[in-house]
């Protein structure tokens, strides 16, 4: 399925620069509807500041509350997202759990999403592979490097004043 609005961000492991970019984009975007998304297949426990929206075998969802916490979806928050949206999805269910997620996304609203796996099982309008010299955990993205991407690093992105892309007419467009 093809989702024009939906930027995806997709790493090459731990500290890779995902969350640091979906940051970047929310504050030089600045639409006042944007939505965040961060979705994990791993369910450790959940955090003070997110309100359970759905539970359903194989995911849960969340909607972030606490602007003001280190957590990713908070940052996000911070940033400027309207809606920040957090999901703990096992393989099986990524895709349902994100169907859930975007029927509360209005059409043409832009959507930050950080999550490899959903890459799958959608063609979002930009996808974008981050990367960094201090990557604690290395993630096997091979399949994913084959499919068509924008690719950055955390050091990259801090000599860029301004993140060469845009959200046009409910697309996301890379200007680079």
């Amino acid at each position: 399925m093809i989702f024009p609005n939906l930027l995806l961000i997709a790493g090459t492991g731990t500290k890779s620069g995902k969350t640091t970019i979906a940051c970047r984009i929310i504050e030089q975007i600045r639409h006042p509807h944007l939505v965040a998304i961060k979705i994990t297949p791993h369910f450790h426990e959940t955090t003070p500041g997110l309100t359970l929206i759905k539970e359903h075998e194989g995911y849960s969802i969340y909607k972030e509350n606490d602007p003001g916490s280190t957590k990713d979806t908070s940052r996000m928050l911070n940033a400027g997202a309207s809606d920040v949206y957090f999901a703990k999805v096992t393989d099986g269910s990524l895709y349902k759990a994100f169907s859930e997620i975007m029927k509360k996304v209005p059409a043409n609203t832009p959507v930050i999403c950080e999550s490899p796996a959903l890459r799958y099982f959608v063609n979002p309008g930009l996808f974008i592979i981050m990367s960094s010299e201090a990557i604690n955990k290395q993630k096997d993205i091979n399949e994913l490097i084959k499919l068509p991407h924008v690719r950055s690093s955390v050091e990259e992105l801090e000599k860029m004043k301004v993140i060469p892309l845009s959200f046009i007419n409910g697309k996301w467009k890379y200007e680079g």
